[in-house]
């Protein structure tokens, strides 16, 4: 298949996995291999990173007149310093809080992840064990607390298991997801507040991974034409994401993704069996 038609499913992939609870860093690992896809460039750790500015781009473009009130929120609360009875500015700090533990354990074992995860058998796991935790979640969070209710300890507890979705397989979105409802959040509060702070978070990936390209440290050839193909597919499939669980969410539960995993994980170890790997 021509790259660039493979960096179009790629992208699509990353768009709409980033976002559903069932781990995007896993399927962009089980997609190539699956369908048996050895370009250098689209297997690439670098090219899955980069196709989150389409990703970071929906999440921005959704959530626009959030973080247009956030921003100048936050900036007020440390002129002021205090909340001053204002919701968004409690909530811009809120998601700075959650974003402090992902920040930390990046910086500290991101290569060490790296080198050491990216395995199909591994992501199989996660899969299934991201998929236990989302299911137990949905049975034991009494879901009665809105965005409004969180305090800093919960800000920072789910900011705290976001950063398990660094092992492929497990999910940012779900085990976030999944620790906001055993904090007792509804499910589309939780679903919101999991996309508001995976924001920042993606955005210094991302800059990081842009720096790399642009200072030569990274020996990767970019190709250019593959790459603006997957980023804008990640970006139209992620803003339609984004609208489609946060809508879902709103009376269903997320049993549907719990199945999902567990079956994806069990067609991945029968192809991995198969292939005597």
């Amino acid at each position: 298949m021509d790259t660039t038609l493979q960096a179009l499913v790629m992208g699509i992939v990353q768009g709409l996995t980033e976002f559903l609870p069932v781990s995007s860093s896993g399927h962009l690992i089980l997609v190539p291999y699956l369908f048996g896809w050895t370009d250098p460039f689209i297997t690439s750790l670098e090219f899955t990173v980069m196709l989150h500015i389409g990703t970071l781009v929906a999440l921005l473009a959704y959530f626009r007149s959030d973080w247009l009130r956030l921003v100048p929120a936050g900036l007020a609360t440390v002129r002021d310093r205090s909340f001053a009875g204002d919701p968004d500015r409690r909530l811009a700090w809120l998601v700075a809080a959650a974003t402090v533990p992902a920040m930390v354990v990046a910086a500290l074992f991101n290569d060490v992840i790296e080198d050491n995860v990216r395995q199909v058998g591994l992501v199989a796991l996660m899969l299934v064990v991201g998929g236990a935790i989302l299911w137990l979640a949905e049975r034991n969070g009494p879901r009665t607390r809105s965005i409004g209710d969180m305090s800093f300890p919960i800000a920072v507890g789910i900011g705290a298991a976001q950063t398990l979705a660094l092992v492929p397989g497990i999910s940012r979105s779900g085990i976030s997801i999944s620790a906001g409802l055993f904090a007792g959040l509804e499910r589309a509060s939780a679903a919101r507040f999991s996309f508001l702070m995976a924001t920042p978070i993606t955005a210094l990936a991302v800059a990081y991974e842009v720096l790399r390209f642009v200072s030569g440290t990274d020996s990767l050839k970019l190709e250019v034409v593959p790459l603006a193909v997957g980023v804008a597919a990640s970006l139209i499939s992620g803003f339609a994401a984004i609208a489609a669980l946060l809508r879902f969410l709103r009376s269903n539960s997320v049993d549907v993704f719990v199945l999902y995993r567990v079956a994806l994980a069990l067609v991945v170890v029968v192809v991995w069996l198969g292939l005597g790997r």
